[in-house]
């Protein structure tokens, strides 16, 4: 394929973006991006003052852009709840970024409804937000929904046999599992709304230093990683590419997964990638749907017109 950069961005302008985790790294650069080119904005996160600075950033990224914010706590199905009703009063979103997410918690944390962490976060609080903004995206002509997984999908760590980690707990396993996930979902998610016109979309980033790595399990760890990253991972910047390529181009379809070129596919131009082992299973996306329903206690049949 011909090198794609985002300059190759088609004008935006008309078209409403909400980006979880878009107070700082790669979602952040995606915000700053589809601002340039048109699009208004919601940043949606946790952190109000943060929240406030990155919309602050987006604006002097794109004079006279509108980026407006949504506070979202993914980790708690009751902000969940609150933010898609915020959402689904007034707006349509055309381009949905299930972009938030943690990894290497190093000891196994509960969200406040009781799900392990990472999975909590990265999966199920998506799902149930996914779920209850529903209504708005179906509102939109041409809407897409992008959901950012990584390379750790292929790690057999990231079997969802043991969804919640009851059994045993590794950071790093927890985190596979939340974005092979991640995939399993997207690919269910594509094939329930193949009738159109909703496509929906998972990408990894490659390797960068977006701000996950904070949450190193020990202090070597912390210690080693800002160094390691100089020298081995790309820049937020870069890492935001297969998500604007998965959102805005015209070559993609529904159901892709979408990665960088480069060698170990670690950074360069967005080509479709290589799917994790069994992750386009039917049978394992259905059960995936059927656990995420259960345990979060919010219907989702993405088909009809407005979720239940």
């Amino acid at each position: 394929m011909n090198h794609w950069t985002p300059d190759s961005i088609p004008d935006q302008s008309g078209r409403t973006a909400l980006i979880t985790g878009g107070s700082s790294g790669i979602g952040l650069e995606t915000a700053r991006v589809l601002a340039r080119h048109g699009a208004r904005i919601i940043l949606a996160g946790r952190s109000r003052t943060k929240l406030d600075q990155a919309a602050q950033a987006v604006r002097a990224a794109a004079p006279g852009a509108r980026a407006d914010t949504l506070l979202l706590d993914l980790s708690d199905l009751s902000s969940v709840r609150d933010a898609a009703t915020r959402i689904t009063e007034t707006e349509t979103i055309d381009l949905l970024f299930n972009n938030a997410g943690v990894m290497n918690l190093p000891e196994r944390r509960l969200t406040r409804d009781g799900f392990e962490m990472t999975v909590g976060i990265n999966h199920l609080g998506h799902f149930a937000f996914d779920a209850q903004v529903w209504p708005a995206v179906r509102r939109s002509s041409a809407p897409r929904v992008v959901t950012v997984s990584a390379i750790a999908a292929r790690w057999p760590t990231g079997r969802l046999d043991d969804l919640m980690s009851e059994k045993g707990y590794r950071a790093m396993g927890a985190y596979a599992k939340s974005k092979r996930a991640n995939i399993v979902y997207t690919l269910e998610l594509a094939r329930r709304t193949a009738a159109g016109p909703v496509e929906a979309l998972v990408v990894h980033p490659g390797s960068a230093m977006t701000g996950l790595q904070q949450h190193g399990s020990d202090a070597l760890s912390r210690l080693i990683t800002p160094i390691a990253a100089r020298l081995l991972m790309g820049s937020a910047e870069g890492a935001a590419w297969p998500s604007l390529y998965a959102a805005t181009s015209t070559r993609v379809s529904s159901g892709e997964f979408i990665g960088p070129a480069g060698r170990d596919q670690t950074s360069g131009t967005p080509k479709p990638a290589k799917l994790p082992t069994g992750a386009d299973d039917p049978a394992e996306g259905r059960r995936l749907w059927a656990a995420s329903e259960q345990l979060t206690g919010v219907p989702f049949d993405p088909g009809t017109e407005t979720a239940p």
